[in-house]
């Protein structure tokens, strides 16, 4: 069979995930820093063999979903049913116009699932006509009857935990819910039980132990902590800016629109706080500064607000898998006061970079009256940030840490 490059997904997120506890629908909560489902989405929606994208989801969490997944590119969400079964189907269906050669289909509660895994799917579909992701059983599995007792043992060498996404020719599929539709069949709990009641042969290729489901509260505490260990590369950077003032009637500070007798004179809106801690992350992460990525020299970021540079330099750490630990900014002004605006200021910087507003601090100072802050010409800013990245042994120069390095050549011969 000829591999098809024109490949979709169908992302499964219309469940309301009860077993995961209080907190709403799991497909929307924070794993690792970032919503569940926008782990999930986002290697289907980067992949560059797939065209098209298509959620299914509850139409009553269209806001939640829309918040979760912005920046990411997708299909027009289709409404899910009262079943998974159906929200699949619900899916196909809204794809069909298009017409895919091959359909990855994938559960929201997924949000491990990588690009590699996508490929092999892809590869096997196309290979195949039919096929799911599996990984070995490495437990010993026990048949019980209704009063818990053990009536077999299976072979184990012969067992697989099947995974998503699975794949399929979009055609064959499509017809396989049409027909379960039809005779009334809703009792499937994934595609290839479906697709092996219609007659398929459903082949496994190789799938991947991270990419694990979400489905109770142990596996959210269990996650985070294994993705918090994985973030072992911790890093600080700092940042300063300052501005000057001039006529106006408010300036911008930390996000916050701030009445006061001048303006600041800046080439965006001036916001000495947020471009701080730009510079801050930027830093930590050895990417430039404020002024490689925004040069004032470009009529584009003229009077631009500065909350869309904190968002750029905040997905620069999440697009190399980090996430931000602590944001920290020091004004430095004799007016406007700080002090009773700080908590609004520390919000709104949490809100611009997707952190908790326990990870964002904001202090002032003034400068005992002396120098360009002091005469109340200006304000400055110091930032620090600390970010945590996965460990990348490329980055890390296993020469720095050798012996010969450490040679106290300044001591006595």
């Amino acid at each position: 069979m000829v591999k098809s490059d024109k490949t979709a997904a169908i992302l499964v997120a219309a469940g309301r995930g009860l077993r995961a506890g209080a907190g709403g629908p799991k497909q929307y909560r924070s794993i690792g820093g970032q919503p569940v489902i926008f782990r999930a989405m986002a290697p289907f929606c980067r992949h560059p063999q797939v065209f098209a994208v298509q959620p299914v989801l509850n139409p009553d969490d269209t806001a939640m979903f829309n918040d979760a997944v912005s920046g990411l590119s997708y299909q027009a969400p289709a409404p899910g049913g009262a079943t998974r079964q159906a929200s699949v189907h619900a899916g196909l269906e809204a794809l069909a116009a298009q017409k895919p050669d091959i359909v990855l289909i994938h559960d929201a509660a997924r949000p491990f699932v990588s690009q590699a895994l996508i490929a092999r799917a892809i590869e096997a579909a196309s290979r195949t006509g039919a096929a799911v992701p599996s990984v070995a059983v490495t437990d010993t599995i026990k048949l019980v009857d209704a009063d818990g007792n053990v009536e077999a043992t299976p072979e184990r060498a012969r067992l697989r935990i099947a995974q998503t996404p699975q794949a399929f020719r979009f055609d064959v599929i499509l017809d396989a819910h049409r027909r379960a539709a039809r005779e009334g069949r809703s009792d499937f709990t994934d595609d290839a039980a479906l697709a092996e009641w219609a007659g398929l042969t459903i082949a496994t290729f190789e799938g991947d132990v991270a990419n694990m489901k979400l489905t109770t509260p142990e596996d959210f505490v269990r996650e985070e902590a294994r993705l918090a260990a994985a973030l072992g590369d911790i890093r600080t950077g700092t940042g300063y800016d300052v501005h000057a003032m001039g006529d106006g009637d408010h300036l911008m500070v930390c996000g916050v629109r701030v009445p006061h007798t001048k303006g600041f004179l800046a080439h965006s809106d001036g916001d000495v706080g947020l471009h701080a801690l730009v510079d801050a992350i930027l830093g930590a992460l050895a990417d430039g500064d404020i002024g490689s990525h925004f040069p004032p020299s470009d009529m584009k970021w003229k009077g631009a607000s500065s909350d869309q540079f904190l968002k750029y330099a905040v997905e620069r750490v999440t697009a190399r898998g980090g996430r931000i630990a602590n944001l920290e900014v020091t004004l430095i002004c004799e007016r406007p006061k700080i002090g009773p605006l700080r908590d609004t200021m520390r919000a709104r910087i949490a809100e611009i970079s997707g952190v908790n507003v326990s990870r964002v601090a904001v202090k002032a100072t003034t400068s005992e009256r002396l120098g360009f802050t002091g005469r109340e010409e200006g304000i400055a800013a110091t930032a620090s940030a600390t970010i945590r990245l996965p460990w990348d042994d490329k980055s890390w120069d296993d020469k720095s840490w050798d012996d010969k390095s450490w040679d106290n050549k300044s001591g006595s011969d």
